[in-house]
């Protein structure tokens, strides 16, 4: 899991690093052709990632903070979500321990000491436990699960926002395009087909603002439904760790 997650942000860094690229590419197929092409052409080629940014018009602006926000989401998901943080298994032999000999403050500060999602869900559950060590199933049931559902909650926004971006990044290119095209035609109806310069650089923002959302769009989504698949299979096991641990507190009640 931590390598695909390592993997995953190194796709990521790829594709939207394949921003220039294509824009550069797009850049250069808009060039005229005319008596001066071959000097066009040798603009285009030398044109810098700052020139691509304001032939693409006020819209690149806002994609090249999307573009920022998922490389963050990525990063800090991908250290947040890792299963060793959230679970910690290394605690599991302390745990099973202290619930074995009914120690409920033991639990509580050993869980105090170690916060992840596991020790937040468990020490709801302990909460509900009497000093006596009255133990109403139902009660601290009802504790475990609503600390879960907030934690899901919790780590869930990060994850959301990837989708948001992948949802909006498309968009928002979309409207660089129809941006770009209404000059273009407006160019055109203002008998500007003799200054093929600004029809081009009007096609130009209309295409390097959609490749840019669709760029930025793409490794968001992937990135967006890996880590939730990953974090639902995480909380799956958390409730299965938990459901062990208060078994034992039970039996060991009970004997």
């Amino acid at each position: 899991m931590k390598k695909g997650y390592f993997g995953m942000l190194a796709m990521v860094v790829m594709l939207v690093a394949m921003t220039v690229p294509i824009a550069t590419s797009l850049a250069q197929d808009s060039a005229p052709a005319n008596t001066a092409a071959k000097t066009q052409l040798d603009e285009a080629k030398s044109m810098t990632f700052l020139d691509l940014i304001k032939q693409g018009g006020p819209f690149m602006y806002p994609l090249g903070l999307f573009s920022m926000a998922t490389l963050y989401f990525v990063i800090r998901n991908s250290m947040l979500l890792r299963e060793k943080n959230m679970l910690r298994t290394d605690l599991r032999p302390q745990i099973e321990a202290l619930m074995a000999k009914r120690d409920v403050a033991g639990i509580r500060k050993l869980c105090a000491e170690n916060e992840s999602l596991l020790t937040a869900v468990l020490d709801a559950g302990m909460e509900r436990i009497s000093e006596e060590h009255d133990y109403d199933a139902t009660h601290v049931m009802e504790a475990i699960e609503e600390a879960g559902n907030e934690q899901m909650v919790s780590f869930m926004k990060p994850i959301n926002f990837l989708s948001i971006i992948g949802g909006t990044a498309p968009m928002l290119g979309l409207l660089g395009t129809v941006s770009g095209m209404i000059k273009a035609f407006s160019t055109i109806a203002s008998g500007g087909m003799g200054n093929p310069e600004v029809l081009a650089g009007n096609i130009g923002e209309a295409l390097i603002t959609t490749a840019t959302g669709l760029i930025i769009a793409i490794p968001s989504m992937i990135a967006y439904f890996i880590f939730k698949n990953n974090f639902i299979k995480s909380m799956s096991t958390m409730g299965r760790m938990v459901g062990h641990f208060m078994n034992i507190f039970r039996y060991a009640k009970a004997g």
